[in-house]
């Protein structure tokens, strides 16, 4: 089954430097994301509870703006995620955007599960 395409939006209360690097780094990410992430090039290795590790190749970026990683799972598909720091012109308040895929039917989930971890990324950022 094909997945769909959805996006999420979270306000964040830091600088946009810290927060890219919660964002871009295997350290950072093993702080919120996975208990425990490595890097090897642009291939991250997550896992969860001493469960095996789950391949994710950093796909694109952009320093301080965004990163886009595809699940060894999707390779061969469009399917992504990303994470976008966007600081509004104005205000200059900062959001963290999220881009997912996710099954037909798996939207609430999918939501819920991305607002559990930028809840753990807010508390480490001491944001919460």
């Amino acid at each position: 089954m094909a997945k769909h395409k959805v996006h999420y939006e979270f306000p964040m209360h830091c600088l946009s430097e810290i927060l890219y690097e919660y964002l871009a780094t295997a350290e950072g990410l093993s702080e919120w994301f996975a208990d425990e992430v490595t890097e090897k090039g642009d291939d991250f290795f997550f896992s969860w509870g001493g469960g095996p590790a789950e391949k994710a190749t950093l796909i694109r970026y952009k320093p301080e703006g965004f990163v886009r990683f595809r699940w060894e799972e999707d390779e061969g598909t469009k399917n992504f995620f990303e994470m976008t720091i966007v600081i509004d012109d104005i205000t200059e308040d900062l959001a963290l955007n999220i881009t997912d895929f996710c099954e037909e039917g798996d939207e609430d989930e999918n939501a819920m599960y991305w607002e559990n971890l930028i809840e753990n990324l807010r508390i480490k950022l001491g944001a919460a």
